[in-house]
């Protein structure tokens, strides 16, 4: 809806809503300028400490995905009139720990009335104008590497139906509080030529990479049997624990697929699973990509190579 409004022309505005890029980037000096991103959703589990956890997790992504340091969030929470405050204030304890594992300080938030729990933040950051990482720049030849397992999606479906099993439970916990910070740190400080990058969220891996290669101009190879799924994600997906935005993301992507192999419709499904909290996608030069995953693997991320950009041509992303 942004781009059916009035542009507003500023020559500070690195990057804008124009590539559907991962957050804002604003120029205050030569030296600096600011990230700025905004996200909020409804729980994906039970428990209101570890929902508070993942919204900030989810939050802060979109910073680390340009490449910048979080440095301060403002709170933002939807709450029904009528329910417990306790709940409310361990929602806010456990996004207050990710943000303090983050550096990244609490100034304020606002919060309105509201049938349904809504909880995330606004987060501003700082980057270094020459050194910002945006969805657009991938270039034929490139790697692409992704640092998490996806499927949390299903997993937060079968966890709403009450059927999903612990082990699902903790590995899909377990990822969504993960903070990109260490994959972006390292993608930043070892000097990899990295050319595109962006994380894995709501649109999934497909809708994503979709994101990229409009951007960058360029197609994409998906090796489809590389990309790491989260422990059950199969399962669910075969037992039909299908998110409404996965069904979306299918219908509104798929359109620039070509499956090069025969695929289960289990996993192509996975393929458009909206992640919450997801990890980055990144379109680094092919010849840093295998020091690169290693050493994301030595942090304890289940990072993978899982395609190749090339030359435009289509279907803009194939998969095999």
């Amino acid at each position: 809806m942004l781009g059916k409004l009035a542009r507003q022309h500023d020559p500070n505005v690195l990057v804008g809503f124009d590539h559907a890029d991962d957050a804002g980037v604003y120029q205050l000096t030569p030296e600096t300028a600011l990230v700025q991103t905004v996200d909020f959703f409804t729980p994906v589990v039970d428990d209101p400490y570890t929902f508070g956890q993942i919204a900030a997790t989810n939050s802060l992504s979109d910073v680390y995905a340009m490449g910048g340091r979080p440095l301060t969030a403002l709170a933002m929470v939807c709450f029904p009139e009528k329910a417990d405050l306790a709940i409310l204030e361990r929602i806010l304890a456990g996004g207050l720990s990710k943000m303090i594992e983050a550096g990244c300080t609490v100034i304020g938030g606002h919060s309105i009335r509201d049938e349904e729990t809504k909880f995330g933040y606004a987060v501003t950051g700082l980057i270094d104008p020459k050194k910002v990482l945006a969805n657009q720049g991938a270039r034929a030849g490139d790697a692409l590497v992704l640092t998490k397992a996806i499927g949390t999606g299903v997993i937060s479906t079968a966890i709403k139906k009450g059927v999903a099993k612990q082990e699902w439970i903790d590995a899909a916990v377990a990822s969504m509080t993960t903070l990109n910070k260490k994959a972006a740190e390292l993608i930043v400080s070892k000097g990899y030529e990295v050319h595109a990058l962006t994380d894995v969220t709501g649109f999934s891996l497909i809708g994503h990479a979709r994101e990229m290669v409009l951007a960058s101009n360029v197609g994409l190879r998906l090796a489809s049997g590389n990309v790491p799924l989260l422990e059950g994600a199969i399962e669910c997906a075969q037992a039909g624990h299908i998110p409404g935005g996965l069904k979306a993301n299918r219908e509104f992507a798929e359109c620039m697929v070509e499956y090069e192999v025969q695929l289960s419709e289990d996993l192509k499904a996975l393929l458009f699973d909206p992640q919450t909290a997801g990890g980055l996608l990144i379109s680094v030069a092919a010849g840093d990509a295998e020091e690169m995953v290693r050493n994301l693997k030595n942090l304890g991320l289940p990072a993978a190579q899982v395609g190749s950009v090339e030359a435009a041509a289509k279907p803009l992303i194939k998969v095999f």
